[in-house]
């Protein structure tokens, strides 16, 4: 299978496309997120790859916004262990360094590395991937860049530190997205992972509307793993609620809280149903 992703090759969403479909899948680098979801809507791509969430930096809003424009459906999950390293020409000591390129998310990850090495300049770089990339093509004077140790190994790059994040716990939560009609991956009946819907709506603005809402879920011993609200376009101050549940959405209970919750609504739309990472 072939899936887009954003970024360059070296991306840590290139890690979460094999981690997703193997490592036999075909990553298809693209320049920004806009662009992922054209390649799997114009169809030159099977599948396409996004990050959704940082357990540091947060919920990537843009891409829950982007959901509601396709008719793509979540097949699968996984979660990415962020390591991010300090990658220079082989030529290139550490001694030497003063300036690191990154995207801003990376550099704003490592400020405990930049606070004990006051010498050294962060230069915000449009992704991690693509610094590595920029470094070793152009060799800036006394240069580095801080990715994954994919992208050190695909634009053969030197290793000077390893793991210079500040918070070890960082990881990035990545769906797969493919057409209507594709079946959840990543689990078989015998699995013991359980499994996870995702589903999106709006409620009447109305008092006590969004607490209907959810005892149609709560009444039914529903658990949510995630509720996520983002301002509704063309309606200030109106917003949509994106919410993840344990279970299927074929599960008599689910379908059950799915068709109560549809009538508390002005708006509902399952996202997809798939095995937890």
């Amino acid at each position: 299978m072939t899936a887009a992703f954003q970024g360059e090759l070296g991306a840590f969403s290139q890690q979460a496309i094999a981690q997703l479909l193997g490592p036999k899948a075909r990553p298809f680098p693209c320049p920004q997120f806009d662009d992922v979801f054209a390649a799997l809507a114009d169809g030159n791509v099977d599948a396409a790859v996004i990050p959704i969430e940082n357990t540091l930096y947060g919920s990537i809003h843009g891409n829950y916004d982007r959901l509601l424009k396709h008719d793509f459906v979540i097949t699968a999950e996984t979660r990415v262990r962020i390591v991010h390293n300090l990658i220079a020409p082989p030529e290139t000591n550490f001694a030497q360094v003063r300036n690191v390129y990154s995207h801003q998310v990376a550099l704003d990850q490592c400020l405990d590395f930049f606070a004990d090495n006051k010498q050294i300049q962060r230069e915000t770089f449009y992704d991690t991937a693509g610094s590595v990339k920029m470094v070793m093509e152009e060799r800036p004077p006394a240069s580095a860049a801080i990715a994954s140790e994919l992208a050190a190994k695909i634009y053969k790059g030197r290793i000077l530190k390893r793991g210079i994040e500040d918070d070890r716990e960082n990881f990035t939560r990545f769906f797969l997205l493919e057409h209507p009609g594709a079946k959840p991956r990543g689990g078989t009946a015998r699995s013991s992972k359980p499994w996870k819907t995702s589903l999106v709506f709006t409620t009447h603005n109305t008092p006590g509307a969004l607490f209907r809402a959810l005892s149609a879920l709560a009444l039914r011993d529903l658990s949510l793993t995630k509720i996520e609200s983002r301002p509704l376009r063309g309606k200030p101050w109106e917003y949509l609620f994106y919410i993840d549940l344990i279970g299927r959405s074929e599960d008599k209970v689910v379908k059950n809280a799915l068709s109560h919750l549809g009538e508390l609504c002005d708006f509902l739309r399952v996202l997809g149903t798939y095995r937890e990472a």
